[in-house]
């Protein structure tokens, strides 16, 4: 049996609000929904009216020259409408031009910033072009040991020297926690040529900082703050999730609109502040050095798309009926023996669409394994401690009620934990020991050994595991035995020869 079949014969409590779904939409709201501008769809949709005989790239032409079974599986139309900006009047990524600077400029209204730039390689080429645009050579960023491996690969690329915050590490919950803002004002004052401090917020499983508090120490001492906040792309649309960190003063913020604002994979945003001190010119001269010049258009009308949805009447409605379900869920889970779901009851701001929990004599992996075999749910991530779960724009109440039900079901049964001492998410928080910079490990020589025989070695590569790409080494760091647990998935590893 099913996800599927299994929700048909849930009956729904009143815990749960009914989500509305798509097709209960009254013809007048669909109507709204397509009234609001959309520059590149608009643009996509002509030009599959005005069809003309493509004797330019892509060479499929317009899904001739394709696999017959992957139109099957995508469909028609998704083929045909993989085209390029030269010939269908879409406009230009860079520099951007027609219906994609409309389109962002469309963005930066909503998210109410100087610039917003489309990003089709994630979020992770928006934090390569700050880096390029923030970070010097040889001189200091501060950058919380939990940011994502692209920060990383940032300042191997400009020779800066990192300065690790270590968040706070919630230890009943197995996950990172907050940045502390009076460590952050600690390392300014023993760092006085630090050029930006780097802070990722909310953290994987949705822990919030307190932001407003690090930008007015940032300002204090005139440095930038960038935030990457990949996963709040929803926080400026309801009071009741975080306030941005576009709000509380950050120079620059990353927003993966694909994660949980419902554009396309590999899609997201970098927006510019208002009062940001990065120099916007070079931040798009860094964006189209690092982007490809025959963007996807699927992945730009996606971003188009997000931002109308989520601008209008129904997406606000959407969004705050996932909220109101997402409490409902803990207020549900918590009430089960053996079972913990983190909330702000536990004394810690939390990004509310993100529910993560734990089951008494479960590993997070073994959890996730059962839901996903036994259950057929696929969960966002799993910790050593605990799993996390969203509760989106686009999930029904069916949907988390039977997680819910399945959690229940597995609490119940003994089953017997035969993962509990994997340990291959965290390393253990500690400031590791830095013999030279990213980019001077990266591209000195290196040789390749088993991780056991590595340490006391450089390290030359970034070991992450994603998700959540949180590093375990970084390149210019010294490999210890305490690093060894958590290689374990890999069979050699890079060093150098320093």
């Amino acid at each position: 049996m099913n996800n599927n079949d299994k929700n048909k014969s849930i009956t729904m409590p009143s815990g749960i609000k009914e989500v509305l779904s798509p097709d209960f939409l009254e013809n007048s709201e669909l109507n709204d929904l397509n009234k609001i501008e959309t520059p590149i769809l608009d643009a996509i949709e002509n030009a599959k009216k005005n069809p003309s005989i493509p004797l330019h790239i892509p060479g499929h032409a317009g899904g001739e020259g394709i696999l017959p079974r992957f139109k099957e599986i995508f469909g028609e139309k998704i083929v045909t409408l993989d085209t390029t900006d030269e010939f269908s009047g879409l406009g230009k990524l860079y520099p951007a031009d027609g219906p994609v600077a409309r389109a962002q400029e469309l963005m930066a209204e909503l998210y109410d910033v100087k610039k917003s730039y489309f990003l089709i390689n994630g979020s992770s080429v928006g934090n390569l072009a700050i880096a390029l645009t923030a970070a010097k050579e040889n001189k200091k960023i501060i950058i919380g040991r939990n940011c994502h491996r692209s920060v990383i690969a940032g300042l191997t690329f400009t020779g800066a020297n990192p300065v690790w915050i270590v968040p706070e590490w919630l230890d009943k919950w197995g996950i990172w926690g907050q940045v502390n803002p009076d460590e952050i004002e600690t390392l300014l004052d023993e760092n006085e040529d630090v050029t930006a401090v780097w802070i990722t917020n909310p953290t994987y499983e949705g822990v919030v900082s307190d932001i407003a508090k690090l930008a007015s120490i940032c300002k204090k001492r005139d440095v930038m703050l960038i935030v990457d906040e990949a996963h709040g792309c929803l926080w400026k649309f309801s009071d009741d999730l975080p306030k941005s960190a576009l709000e509380c003063g950050a120079d620059a913020v990353v927003h993966s609109l694909h994660k949980t604002g419902g554009s396309f994979s590999q899609s997201s945003v970098l927006h510019i502040s208002k009062d940001s001190k990065l120099n916007t010119e070079e931040v798009e001269a860094n964006l189209g050095m690092l982007q490809s010049t025959s963007p996807s258009y699927t992945l730009l009308a996606s971003l188009d798309a997000a931002r109308a949805y989520l601008s209008s009447e129904y997406g606000m409605e959407r969004l705050d009926l996932a909220l109101k379900n997402a409490q409902a869920v803990r207020e549900i889970l918590n009430q089960i023996p053996g079972v913990n779901c983190l909330s702000v009851k536990d004394g810690i701001n939390i990004d509310n669409t993100k529910i993560y929990i734990t089951v008494e004599g479960l590993s997070g992996k073994r959890l996730q394994s059962i839901l996903e075999i036994e259950y057929n749910i696929e969960i966002e991530s799993a910790t050593d401690e605990g799993i996390l779960a969203l509760s989106n724009i686009g999930n029904t109440s069916e949907d988390l009620y039977f997680f819910c039900e399945s959690i229940r079901h597995i609490a119940e049964k003994n089953y017997m934990d035969i993962t509990h001492l994997e340990k291959t998410k965290y390393m253990p928080l500690h400031v590791p020991e830095i013999l030279c910079t990213p980019r001077k490990a990266y591209m000195a020589d290196k040789e390749e050994l088993p991780p056991a025989d590595a340490v006391g070695r450089i390290s030359a590569e970034i070991v992450a595991v994603c998700p959540p790409g949180i590093p375990v080494l970084v390149p210019g760091e010294m490999i210890t035995a305490s690093h060894l647990p958590y290689l374990n998935h890999k069979q050699t590893i890079q060093v150098t020869k320093l």
